[in-house]
């Protein structure tokens, strides 16, 4: 592995494929904490939803109950 060629070939193949490994590594980090981004917002949807549907419920049980009153 002391020829010139062997290692200008070795370096040519190998610093692209460590560079596109390291790429890999980032972005699958970077897509990771996107979904957990996107996981946190979905869940802060659904609280928002479910408190104001249970409001909803509730009004409409208070005016249910009115008119069964009359």
């Amino acid at each position: 592995m002391s020829d010139p060629t062997a290692v200008n070939t070795a370096l040519t193949v190998g610093v692209p494929t460590l560079a596109v490994l390291f790429g890999i590594l980032v972005n699958n980090s970077r897509l990771n904490d996107l979904r957990s981004h996107i996981d946190a917002r979905f869940n802060d949807m659904r609280s928002t939803w479910q408190s104001e549907l249970r409001r909803v419920e509730e009004v409409l049980d208070a005016r249910l109950k009115h008119l069964e009153e009359r």
